[in-house]
């Protein structure tokens, strides 16, 4: 057998094929299903999107209403479910109450009937619908506080930030939210969609899909990166420290948090269109220093960096958006998660049409007939 050549983290390796989306880092392309997300995030919902990426197509008018009425009626949790949460320590990050959450559903939902059409829909229903209420009862649990029951009125996007805040948002915070869940709802083999993939290749069930693409989406080099962004714009301070700031990032090769992408060497086309929904969150709400700080951030590391084709990605002005929202920062990567589920749903249903468990090789780089040492001789 010839071993390939070796690349660390895989960078540019393919590790499947796909039709789900498109990425283009060269000229800042992105698609799902062949559309670009431009055209989505104008005149798309993030339900319906949900749909175009798990089952391929847009749905017409029927098909749905249908999704979103399930949707709707499944958005409450099973009691041992809230009475598990109710035991979750206070200070406990929400993406390791949310892993655990996602998993413990696969409890209730135990029959695995992967070739039953009806069993994958309904699994895509229940973890796009549930994952919301989840993440709005823990930050409100943990507070001491009882979760805010769903409203059936209300759709996905306005739903959750009433469970949230117990109060019913306002249409353009509604519309901005759902936008940002259509926006990060899926971008390729990223590594949390690569854990799905993996996970899903050895058939298991997909809450065990999702919980184990959760637990890598928490890292600060993918999802949590959005929560370093605020945290380095609270440290910066202001406007006049981020030259220096950035000079001593670069002098001493430190990573510039919501800046640079392993795909995109221009700026990310989910960037730019968040940028301008900031831009009316402020237009409304008032104004925001850190967004004072973010575009001078910007623009100091275009010029010091962007011959290096780095410039702002999805996590530079989301973070923006959801503070502006009033969603606590802690709440960002689980905010994260509810958008990407229907990425990794919509891989765990393309892996199961043609599955092999993934099983690569590696380069051993270890010594050879090496002598056994008998304790005593140690």
């Amino acid at each position: 057998m010839t071993v390939c050549e070796y690349r660390a983290g895989l960078e540019g390796i393919p590790a499947t094929q796909s039709s789900i989306s498109f990425v283009d880092g060269q000229r800042g392309v992105l698609e799902y299903r062949g559309i670009s997300i431009e055209e989505l995030a104008e005149r798309s919902s993030f339900i319906e999107t949900a749909y175009l990426l798990i089952w391929g197509e847009l749905p017409n008018k029927d098909e749905l209403e249908l999704f979103e009425y399930e949707i709707r009626n499944h958005r409450r949790l099973k009691y041992r479910i809230r009475d598990m949460m109710k035991c979750f320590p206070e200070g406990g990050h929400p993406m390791d109450a949310l892993q655990a959450c996602a998993a413990a559903l696969g409890l209730f939902y135990s029959r695995r009937a992967l070739d039953d059409p009806a069993y994958i829909r309904a699994a895509c229903v229940r973890l796009l619908a549930k994952i919301p209420t989840m993440v709005a009862a823990f930050q409100l649990m943990r507070k001491g506080n009882d979760p805010v029951q769903p409203r059936d009125d209300l759709g996905y996007s306005a739903n959750f930030l009433y469970m949230l805040n117990e109060r019913e948002p306002d249409p353009l915070a509604a519309h901005v939210f759902d936008v940002c869940l259509t926006l990060h709802a899926e971008h390729t083999i990223n590594a949390s969609t690569f854990s799905a993939l993996v996970t899903a290749s050895t058939l298991t069930d997909p809450y065990a899909v999702v919980a184990s693409a959760v637990g890598t989406l928490a890292g600060p080099l993918h999802g949590g990166a959005n929560e370093e962004v605020i945290f380095m714009l609270e440290e910066i301070e202001s406007v006049e420290n981020v030259a220096p700031y950035i000079d001593h990032c670069i002098e001493h090769k430190q990573k510039i948090m919501g800046f640079g992408h392993r795909v995109y060497k221009v700026k990310d086309p989910r960037a730019t269109i968040l940028q301008h929904l900031a831009e009316k969150l402020f237009e409304k709400y008032g104004g925001d220093t850190f967004y004072d700080i973010a575009l001078e951030m910007e623009r100091v590391v275009h010029d010091r960096l962007g011959h290096k084709g780095i410039y702002p990605n999805v996590d530079f002005y989301s973070g923006l958006v959801y503070r502006k929202l009033g969603i606590p920062t802690d709440l960002f990567t689980p905010v994260f998660a509810i958008s990407r589920t229907a990425g990794w749903l919509a891989h765990w249903k393309e892996q199961l049409n043609e599955n092999r468990i993934f099983r690569p090789t590696q380069i051993y780089t270890g010594t050879h007939s090496s002598p056994y040492v008998p304790i005593q001789e140690r």
